[in-house]
């Protein structure tokens, strides 16, 4: 699938099949996520497949509400970001932190998988926090939602190219 298609093709998918993605496929989707631009190098990304252990203490430690939404997914994929001390850069690291996790939902999409970005407010509670090991500093961008699509949701309308679009003289 080439760039374009994938874009235009990717959702937001809530419904999953079973399957777990396999791990060497979250693999190469976080290999692929490296390429994201990101100013002097710095690597801020971190990526974090939530095995079956930590699933189950997340869903001890978040209201059923949240852990339901959390099971919807047979995979998930906490990115995080270790933002560098200097405050342009630490908003830089962000930034390229973001553009990884688009990089993995295009990546999967090429590769037939359904995702969803998340940003679930319980990753910043400090006992879900600590399930995961995040260092106090660090900051979650989103927690990507993969698996087999169990629904093909229909594509959303976006603004027009002339509503976001200016040409400055």
């Amino acid at each position: 699938m080439d760039v374009e298609t994938a874009i235009r093709a990717r959702r937001t998918h809530k419904q999953y099949g079973d399957e777990p993605v396999d791990e060497a496929v979250v693999r190469e989707l976080v290999d692929l996520a490296r390429w994201a631009p990101n100013h002097k190098l710095t690597n801020p990304w971190r990526f974090r497949l939530l095995g079956p252990e930590t699933r189950a203490r997340i869903d001890e430690l978040v209201p059923e509400q949240e852990a339901a939404k959390l099971r919807r997914a047979p995979t998930l994929l906490l990115v995080s970001t270790m933002p560098s001390e200097d405050p342009v850069l630490a908003a830089e690291d962000v930034q390229a932190t973001a553009a990884a996790a688009y990089a993995v939902l295009l990546a999967a999409t090429a590769r037939g998988l359904a995702s969803y970005w998340r940003t679930p407010g319980c990753f910043r509670e400090p006992a879900v926090r600590e399930a995961v090991g995040l260092a106090p500093e660090e900051v979650v961008v989103s927690l990507v939602h993969l698996g087999p699509p169990a629904s093909a949701p229909p594509p959303k309308e976006r603004a027009p190219v002339d509503e976001v679009f200016t040409v400055l003289p």
